[in-house]
């Protein structure tokens, strides 16, 4: 997996507007891009996040059916979380695979960072592939406001999903899926 590209700074001339919402800041600047050109630009400063593409051991894939507000749905997701202050993307998610789908992973391979929304967020999303899985007795509790439900299926259903288009996955999951399929050779 390629590295995340190099950056080619922009210059930040005035800061317009900042706005905080939980772990979350919007911000309207006005900048100079590297080719010469000013604008103002609105991003969304986000602190990182990971995500994990779980596989039972008999190859079963675990998903949630969870509910997002924005767009008034329940969607097929892997778990994911963001991370918090300082904390190292493959433990955020090892703690997130027990809080969202109950399961902790003894093997874990990277799956390489991606960038969902780069033409209005700064987030990178690390993925991994999570195997050799284990049911908690008693998961953490995850947050107040996480409508979901576990669902597994085997990969020739999610694929059969993908492709029927009867239900939605948000877009990190199908590229952790891409990639995972890759990994494991389907």
């Amino acid at each position: 997996m390629a590295p995340l590209p190099a950056p080619e700074p922009f210059e930040l001339l005035e800061t317009v507007e900042t706005v905080d919402v939980r772990k979350l800041r919007f911000e309207r600047n006005r900048i100079r891009l590297p080719m010469g050109v000013e604008s103002t630009f609105g991003m969304v400063r986000h602190p990182g996040a990971s995500l994990a593409v779980p596989i039972t051991d008999d190859g079963r894939v675990v998903l949630l059916r969870q509910y997002r507000f924005a767009v008034q749905a329940r969607l097929l997701e892997f778990p994911a979380g963001t991370l918090e202050a300082g904390e190292d993307p493959l433990q955020s998610m090892q703690r997130e695979l027990g809080e969202e789908a109950g399961f902790s992973a003894a093997r874990w391979d990277a799956l390489g960072p991606m960038l969902p929304c780069p033409g209005y967020s700064d987030e990178v999303i690390h993925c991994f592939l999570a195997r050799e899985l284990t049911a908690l007795e008693n998961p953490p509790a995850g947050d107040d406001d996480e409508d979901l439900e576990v669902v597994t299926m085997t990969p020739v259903q999610l694929d059969d999903v993908l492709a029927s288009g009867n239900e939605w996955l948000d877009g990190k999951s199908v590229t952790a899926w891409f990639r995972a399929k890759q990994l494991l050779g389907l």
